[in-house]
């Protein structure tokens, strides 16, 4: 949890410096967001495209196993329609069903879908979206035993998300044996690669 810790304590010192406006002037977020997004996606397709094994895990998966990205992704949206439900009849401000898609289209990816969230939807949506995704991860960690015992293995994996390649991963294997490894990695993969276009779509809608 400790590169979690430190995403957090980053947030919280921005956003202490930009209070006590410590921060100087020409430091303005809109200049350098979206370049530092083209630069992280840049880093992303490097680090996937440098990692072979991420591609030779995939050759002899059963079919069953490489639908499991397809049941993350619905079974998150569903989970971001029943919140929306909830807080739509619990408050009577809340965030639009666009949005709250668009937060859950992080899957755990929480550096990516925050940066992205906060060019296109602002620094309210992004922080919302940092918040949930950190808390995914956080609770696959912490609550992994349970889950398998309940669910199975490969219900870690899918609430770990896109962190099911690297951060998750242990968990999951933990649960359910080193047969788990192959279809974590292929699974956080492929939603690593579909955080963007999806969070896009949802938000130019």
């Amino acid at each position: 949890m400790k590169d979690s810790l430190i995403i957090i304590l980053c947030f919280l010192v921005g956003i202490i410096l930009a209070i006590a406006g410590l921060l100087p002037d020409w430091l303005e977020p809109s200049r350098y967001t979206t370049w530092m997004l083209y630069l992280l996606l840049f880093c992303i397709g490097v680090g996937l495209g440098m990692d072979k094994e991420a591609f030779s895990s995939f050759k002899g998966r059963r079919p069953r196993y490489l639908l499991l990205p397809v049941a993350t992704i619905l079974g998150t949206f569903a989970g971001c329609l029943l919140a929306f439900l909830v807080l739509h009849l619990l408050l009577s401000e809340t965030v639009s069903l666009k949005d709250t898609l668009a937060i859950g289209s992080g899957f755990g990816y929480y550096s990516l879908s925050s940066v992205m969230l906060s060019e296109s939807r602002g620094a309210e949506i992004a922080t919302i979206a940092l918040a949930a995704n950190l808390i995914r991860e956080i609770l696959t960690l912490l609550c992994a035993p349970l889950i398998a015992r309940f669910f199975g293995p490969y219900a870690v994996v899918s609430c770990g998300g896109a962190a099911s390649m690297d951060t998750t991963m242990a968990v999951a294997v933990r649960a359910g044996g080193s047969k788990i490894a192959p279809v974590a990695l292929y699974h956080g993969f492929l939603l690593t690669v579909l955080v963007p276009f999806l969070i896009t779509l949802i938000v130019g809608i």
